[in-house]
């Protein structure tokens, strides 16, 4: 299934030590321009996924919605996180590529 690639894809990302997860450390990350991906988990509050939405609108950072908390933190090797940050381009790249996949795949099943 193409959503494995995607938590395969951050734990990798994870691995080398290319994320920034949670809230604090994604928040940071965009605002310093270190972030080239934003992955908000599903079930986060309104509030996190609007605050999120319009920071990475302001600042240019591809933001996509994904998973719930415990699998976006276990793919990480954490507990829950409402959101992960991937700080290499060839990283972000490479889950984004998989994202648009999966969207893809979810819009032609529905058509």
């Amino acid at each position: 299934m193409p959503n494995d690639r995607i938590l395969s894809g951050l734990s990798l990302a994870q691995k080398a030590g290319r994320t920034a997860s949670g809230e604090f450390s994604a928040e940071k990350a965009v605002k310093e321009g270190r972030a080239f991906l934003v992955i908000v988990a599903g079930d986060a509050s309104d509030n996190t996924k609007t605050k999120m939405r319009n920071m990475t609108e302001y600042y240019e950072v591809p933001l996509y919605f994904y998973t719930d908390k415990e699998n976006l933190g276990r793919c990480i090797g954490k507990e829950y996180r409402s959101m992960v940050a991937v700080t290499d381009p060839g990283f972000a790249d490479s889950i984004e590529k998989q994202l648009k996949a999966m969207l893809q795949v979810n819009r032609e099943e529905k058509a």
